[in-house]
């Protein structure tokens, strides 16, 4: 299928910037999370499985939230395939060492199963070095600000790089990104709908699948309820106004986040009056990773150093796409193609024109972000452009249309036939079909498999996916020397952290009290841009 834009013949010029090599050059990497579940569709209580390894120190295999939130990790990768490959590895371990132990499943949606209440669901525990103990803290502190509940949301994150792109582009790559997200939402959204236990107790706009069964909660045209209000939301984040425009900006807002004491958090204290570690800090965010956002400037950090200051001193390495859902319909969640997708629309984002944000404009990503959340499959919807309305429709196919010719480059640099499903241009295209009838959108494929069933049962309907998945990954080749390799990995990380455990001396107050310290964060100027 071809589209055309106006704008396509200036394609040729702009990729003409970036040499072969640089594109050859391309790296990515996924961090996945899911929720351990039981059988029954409902959260598992266990600790985190002993033969996984140690959560605070196995490079491929941690926790995100709860004890019972895995988090799977890729390396670095030269491929899309070689970066699925990988994960698909990690799950065969993660599954097979589940499966040994009992029933347990990997959650396949990234709306959670069925929960307890909110204080029964189980913090991350890392152990009892400093490192460990303020990993813990914080999540206590997550959970008294969000609710813990909240943080067992589960999605994918993208990590992306490309040679040779300075601070300054990466943040022009971020502006884009941002200003063309409700499109990913659009294409790639696959939460739609929630069981009712998720928000017990809460104000929301969600209505019951049908009137006899009222255990799941949906809204008909939704995305991703994921990224909506339902999701990583505040009142204190709401407050914050970042601006991407540059470096020195960026970190200034982080700055002033991570140094501004907010009334509320001051008011639960650091510690309860028996003693008890209640947050790291009482300022608007404890540390940079509060701060959600749909993508993330990112610098690989050294042993005990901040990020903010890693990016002040070294600038941007790389991005992290932060607003995937996982796929209840793919086995590890994503597929190649999506990842050949992304890297087209990365590029899209890095070499289009990015002006400079505005408080105005940073309102309308947030609005164009909730509308196309909740109602992006709504015939006609129009979201804000440049103070204009405009149809997400008609926006995401000039936006399509630009991406064709990176999506043709990327496939001759690689030596892709573009007519094979391989190939950067069939993943575009799939995109471009399925922008045209959102029927086929994965948001869409999940309302219609729970509608189909008897129970209408959104939890009935992941557990089903996650059993069917779990078959299918323990059936896959796995050999004695795999299960060796990733079995010595995890005892060498459980060694690893007794080794972090028996070098501690410092107090943990006096840890928590350095570690948070404004000084750490890097030296705070005045943004020239």
């Amino acid at each position: 299928m071809t589209v055309f834009s106006s704008s396509s013949s200036l394609w040729p010029q702009r990729l003409a910037q970036l040499s072969d090599p640089r594109l050859l050059g391309m790296r990515r990497g996924i961090e996945k999370e899911s929720l351990r579940a039981l059988p029954s569709g409902q959260l598992a209580l266990t600790p985190h499985p002993h033969p996984l390894g140690s959560a605070l120190t196995h490079p491929h295999i941690t926790t995100d939230y709860s004890e019972s939130q895995l988090e799977l990790i890729t390396g670095v990768h030269a491929s899309a395939q070689a970066c699925i490959d990988e994960l698909t590895q990690v799950h065969q371990f993660t599954l097979r060492t589940l499966a040994a132990q009992g029933d347990e499943l990997l959650w396949a949606a990234s709306m959670p199963c069925g929960l307890p209440t909110d204080e029964t669901i189980p913090l991350g525990r890392y152990g009892s070095s400093n490192v460990g103990r303020a990993k813990s803290v914080y999540r206590m502190g997550l959970g008294l600000r969000y609710g813990r509940r909240m943080q067992t949301i589960s999605g994918i994150h993208y990590n992306w790089s490309l040679p040779e792109v300075s601070s300054a582009d990466y943040f022009g790559l971020i502006r884009n990104f941002r200003r063309h997200a409700f499109l990913l939402l659009v294409l790639l959204g696959a939460s739609p709908a929630v069981c009712r236990s998720f928000v017990e107790g809460r104000d929301h706009p969600l209505i019951p699948i049908d009137e006899a069964h009222t255990g799941t909660l949906h809204l008909p045209y939704a995305t991703s309820l994921r990224m909506g209000k339902l999701g990583y939301q505040s009142d204190a984040q709401a407050s914050l106004r970042v601006s991407y425009n540059c470096l020195d900006r960026y970190t200034a807002s982080l700055h002033d986040a991570l140094t501004r004491p907010w009334p509320a958090y001051e008011a639960l204290g650091i510690r309860n009056p028996g003693g008890d570690y209640l947050q790291l800090a009482t300022t608007l965010l404890q540390i940079e990773n509060e701060f959600y956002g749909t993508i993330r400037p990112k610098r690989t950090i050294f042993q005990g150093e901040r990020p903010l200051h890693a990016l002040r001193e070294r600038g941007v390495e790389y991005v992290e796409v932060r607003l995937l859902d996982l796929d209840p319909f793919e086995p590890v969640g994503i597929q190649t193609s999506t990842l050949r997708f992304l890297d087209v629309f990365l590029l899209h984002a890095l070499l289009s024109p990015s002006p400079p944000d505005t408080p105005e404009e940073i309102e309308a990503i947030a609005h164009n972000q909730h509308l196309t959340a909740a109602r992006g499959r709504e015939p006609g919807l129009e979201l804000r452009r440049e103070g204009q309305p405009v149809t997400l429709h008609g926006w995401g196919q000039e936006l399509l249309a630009d991406m064709q010719p990176i999506a043709q480059r990327l496939d001759a640099v690689h030596q892709l036939d573009p007519e094979t499903p391989d190939s950067h241009t069939q993943a575009w295209n799939q995109m471009v079909q399925r922008l045209a009838q959102l029927d086929d959108a994965p948001s869409a494929r999940v309302l219609r498999q729970v509608q189909a069933r008897d129970d209408r049962s959104f939890v009935g309907f992941v557990r089903e996916r996650s059993a069917e998945i779990r078959a299918h990954l323990l059936s896959l080749p796995w050999s004695e020397a795999q299960q060796s390799a990733a079995q010595a990995e995890s005892q060498q990380s459980l060694a690893d952290q007794k080794t972090i455990e028996a070098n501690d001396s410092l107090p943990f107050e006096i840890y928590r009290q350095q570690y948070t310290s404004p000084h750490r964060l890097g030296e705070h100027l005045t943004p020239p841009c």
